[in-house]
């Protein structure tokens, strides 16, 4: 999974890199290595909002983009809400696709799912 930070008049730090990639890990091993991940980072102007660190997350993946957003008083606490949002509609997605896959009735080597069992032809009997 292609990850890309981006920072609206906030500097991405490598601390935040490395820390939203290990809250990933496992959620790149249940999406395709071509979904792409785009992560925004930027403060809320209003000095009245106590919740001003806010963090977008847009996953896109084949036929659908899951995105999140949130918002706390500290920026890794935003990016940590985002990654558990985005974990949870991965998770729901995927679930969703196999409960359609075997809704048609087809297993994952692409057989279907009722086998025929054939039986040997039994002796007939000669006369004697």
């Amino acid at each position: 999974m292609q990850i890309d930070f981006k920072g609206r008049n906030v500097t991405v730090t490598d601390e935040m890199r490395t820390h939203v990639r290990r809250r990933l890990e496992k959620v790149s091993k249940q999406v395709s290595e071509l979904a792409r991940l785009e992560i925004e980072i930027f403060q809320e102007p209003n000095p009245r909002v106590s919740d001003r660190e806010v963090a977008e997350g847009t996953l896109y993946l084949k036929g659908v983009t899951l995105r999140a957003k949130d918002s706390s008083h500290d920026m890794l606490h935003s990016l940590n809400l985002i990654v558990d949002e985005l974990a949870r509609q991965v998770k729901r997605h995927r679930d969703k696709l196999r409960h359609r896959r075997d809704a048609r009735g087809h297993t994952p080597d692409g057989l279907t799912s009722v086998t025929e069992v054939v039986e040997p032809p039994a002796e007939i009997p000669t006369a004697s």
